[in-house]
């Protein structure tokens, strides 16, 4: 009908975030990665600070909070002055 808005439903997959963006995957604890790109179905995912990546689900992953966000952005930063990450 006209005049209605479409809603999103649980079978809608979330909006591709870009490249770098802080996500967090829910199938794996609340993991923070970096959304690195799509691989076929799935998100291609990157530990903050650095590693292998992993391919999640995009209906499992959400966007970081602010919290998470910086206590992430400080890993990377500690890890990145102690050489572990270039």
């Amino acid at each position: 009908m006209s005049g209605e808005t479409e809603r999103a439903t649980p079978q809608d997959p979330p909006p591709v975030p870009t490249l770098g963006t802080l996500v967090v995957d829910t199938s794996r604890g609340d993991r923070v990665g970096e959304f690195r790109g799509l691989a076929g179905s799935y998100w291609s995912l990157r530990p903050v600070r650095g590693g292998a990546e992993w391919e999640a689900e995009p209906g499992a992953v959400r966007r970081t909070t602010h919290k998470e966000r910086l206590h992430a952005e400080i890993e990377r930063w500690n890890a990145r002055s102690r050489g572990e990450l270039l």
